[in-house]
């Protein structure tokens, strides 16, 4: 295996790290607590996809 090969794999796992931590301070604020109460989400939603609509839609509100 060529050194950029495993470079690419090991970024690829470092991105990852980075967004399973990012996805665990977001879903511990208390913005991301109010959103799901307020959509009523579904305890049974994938974190990963509770935490891509939260980003969305909040983003989207940042954008008017």
């Amino acid at each position: 295996m060529a050194d950029s090969d495993i470079a690419v794999q090991n970024g690829s796992n470092q991105d990852q790290e980075i967004w399973n931590n990012l996805q665990q301070a977001i879903a511990k604020s208390s913005g991301f607590q109010s959103w799901k109460q307020e959509r009523n989400v579904s305890i049974n939603e994938n974190l990963d996809v509770q935490v891509r609509r939260y980003l969305e839609e909040t983003l989207e509100t940042l954008a008017y």
